[in-house]
């Protein structure tokens, strides 16, 4: 088979899709299962779509998902705090550097105090 260069690019361009597609359809699954407000029944309703419509069942669970829970929240701030744990951040360092600034008058007594309590939660 002979290939010229439309050809390729088309076929990495089909690649590109059906990874995305994939890609989609394993976030959406995960997302459901990870929810907790979402019901035994309303879970499986949710999996019968993606599964029987897949395109139009991860554009419609995308557009009608609710808002981040409380849980979303939680999960986003323990994720960030390894994050900064593993870039060596540290909440002494950070106390630290407020306390300098508060003493070089940079940083009034209620922003240094409610920048401690940010650093330290």
């Amino acid at each position: 088979m002979d290939w010229d260069f439309g050809d390729v690019l088309l076929t990495m361009l089909a690649f590109f899709f059906w990874f995305l597609f994939i890609w989609m359809f394993i976030a959406a699954f995960a997302d459901i299962f990870r929810r907790e407000d979402l019901s035994g029944w309303a879970k499986a309703g949710w999996i019968v779509l993606l599964v029987v419509l897949p395109l139009l069942g991860i554009l419609i669970y995308m557009i009608v998902r609710p808002k981040m829970t409380e849980q979303d929240k939680r999960m986003l701030t323990e994720l960030q705090e390894q994050q900064r744990r593993a870039a060596g951040y540290s909440a002494a360092d950070e106390i630290d550097k407020l306390a300098r600034l508060h003493a070089e008058g940079k940083l009034t007594a209620e922003e240094f105090a409610q920048l401690k309590q940010r650093a330290m939660a």
